[in-house]
Parts: C-alpha cells; structure tokens; sequence
C-alpha cells in the first residue's frame, strides 16, 4: 500500500506543480492580456481625440463654405436685380418710343403739338410813321 500511496503522492505532486507552472502560465497569458487591453484603451483615446479634433475642423470649414456660399448667392442676386431694372427700363423705352412712332402715337403727337398757335399782328390803320431821328411824325404816308 505505500507503493500506491507513494504512487498517488507523486502524481498529486505532478499535478500540483503542473497546476502551478499553469496557473504562472495564465498570469502572464493575463498580465500581457491587461497590457494589450491598456494599450488599446490609449490608442482608442488618441483615436477618439482626432476624430473629435476633425470633426470641429470639418464643420467650421463648412460653415466657412456655407457663409461664402451665401454670401456669393446675395451678390448673384444683387447682379441680376440691377440687369433687371436694366432691362425693364430699356423695354419702357423702347414701348414708349414704339408708340410714338405708331399710327396712334403720331396722331396722338399730332394733336399735342399742331394747336392753331398763329402770331397775329394787329392791322396798322395808318400808314404815318415816327422818323427816328428826328422823332417827328410823318403824316405824307397817309396820302
């Protein structure tokens, strides 16, 4: 029996020692595990740190964008009120210059401008006239 006792005893010894070069084994396999998971958390904070950094870069640039957009569309429109004034000027001349050059336009001008406006001298009733020089009156035209 102390053969199977001692036989036992050295197995159990086997076993105990393989349980701790195991456990030592997964100690490592754990503390290496715990380095790589801390590394990782680092990197994921520097990671996060960039995306956050490019995020506020991308969303001024668009708001710069967006600004020189709009500022752009307020010139554009500003260009095309003062060509539209422009052009609505031009088409009132034009409409006023073609009605006066129509058949209702000319008479139109006709009646505006042809008023029987005649300067009419009254008739002299004698014939005298005053002499400049010596301011007399001359009545020998009468005859």
């Amino acid at each position: 029996m102390s053969d199977i006792n001692s036989a036992i005893l050295e197995r159990l010894e086997k076993v105990v020692d393989s349980l701790q070069e195991n456990s030592v084994k997964m100690g490592q396999l754990l503390a290496v595990h715990n380095e790589k998971l801390d590394r990782q958390d680092t990197v994921d904070e520097v990671l996060f740190e960039k995306i956050d950094r490019l995020h506020s870069d991308l969303n001024r640039d668009t708001e710069a964008i967006k600004r020189g957009c709009e500022r752009d569309i307020r010139l554009i429109d500003d260009r095309l009120r003062v060509m539209e004034k422009k052009m609505w000027t031009i088409f009132g001349g034009l409409a006023v210059i073609s009605f006066l050059l129509s058949v209702p336009g000319q008479a139109l001008m006709k009646s505006l401008t042809n008023q029987n406006k005649t300067a009419i001298l009254p008739a002299v009733e004698s014939t005298a006239w005053i002499t400049s020089m010596t301011n007399t009156f001359d009545s020998s035209a009468d005859a």
